[in-house]
């Protein structure tokens, strides 16, 4: 059967496939387009298995925030290339994914792959995403939270560009918090990247590793325990500082003087910090050069 190119335009422009795999599932199909189509998905399949080995480490972090402020999402999506990121392919799969987690609330990554939209799983359609863009993808991660009635409130800021995605959840009880002053303490993690909110928050095996680090810098120095000891703890505070939230001077005091705590208070003393996220798309992922 002789297959024209209005036929092979039709199938691309339906699936994104290449023109020679387009004509070649037309003729494999007797140039039924539904059939073709199912069998260049099929091919799609081995097309995404290939890639399963390569790196996904760029991508963006797909968001949605309440203008009441009562809820939060943020999703990170990758891909290989930044080129990928700015097509309008990847830029839907990024807002269907994130309307899912908004509407859904699925509880963990397989309950959301499993979700069906328009007739498909996620699963599938970041499978079809793939054959037709010829790139690894990979949601790493995402986190949806809502506040807890009147006395929370829950703030977000997301970079420039979408590479770096913050959210943070605050105890609220007098609603003294004002949108913006959340919202800069939000960007404060951004800039910052704390690991914990408070030092209760830091695991007792971390402090002691810091501190085994800290002994063995000081081993040289003749100096009686308890001085050692002072000298110890002194660093420690400062390890403190850099690692969390609340201790950290905060990047928007004008005199750089207050730390993130002692800012929250100025406003209200019983305004708390709950908890806190941070993701930078392709963070932890080694890339290939």
């Amino acid at each position: 059967m002789s297959i024209t190119p209005e036929q092979v335009k039709n199938l691309r422009e339906k699936t994104g496939a290449g023109m020679m795999d387009c004509k070649k599932a037309l003729g494999e199909t007797a140039g039924n387009m539904e059939k073709a189509t199912e069998l260049l998905r099929k091919w799609g399949i081995a097309t995404a298995e290939k890639k399963s080995g390569r790196v996904a480490a760029d991508g963006t972090i797909g968001h949605y925030f309440a203008s009441d402020g009562k809820m939060g999402v943020l999703v990170e999506v990758n891909c290989e290339t930044d080129f990928v990121v700015k097509t309008p392919d990847f830029q839907n799969y990024v807002k269907t994914l994130t309307n899912i987690v908004r509407e859904k609330g699925p509880k963990d990554m397989d309950a959301l792959f499993n979700v069906n939209h328009d007739g498909t799983t996620i699963r599938e359609l970041e499978t079809n995403l793939v054959a037709k863009i010829r790139e690894k993808l990979g949601v790493r991660r995402f986190v949806r939270w809502e506040a807890d009635g009147k006395n929370s409130k829950i703030a977000q800021y997301i970079h420039a560009g979408s590479k770096i995605g913050v959210m943070v959840s605050f105890a609220d009880p007098q609603s003294k918090l004002a949108d913006a002053e959340g919202r800069e303490v939000a960007m404060h993690i951004a800039a910052m990247s704390p690991q914990y909110v408070r030092k209760e928050d830091v695991p007792e095996s971390v402090i002691a590793k810091e501190r085994e680090i800290l002994l063995s810098q000081l081993a040289k120095e003749k100096k009686p325990p308890e001085i050692l000891e002072k000298i110890v703890s002194g660093k420690l505070t400062k390890y403190y500082s850099e690692v969390c939230l609340e201790d950290q001077l905060f990047v928007r005091d004008p005199e750089g003087k207050l730390t993130v705590a002692k800012a929250l208070a100025k406003i209200d003393p019983n305004i708390k910090i709950e908890k806190f996220v941070r993701y930078q798309v392709g963070e932890g992922i080694e890339k290939k050069v």
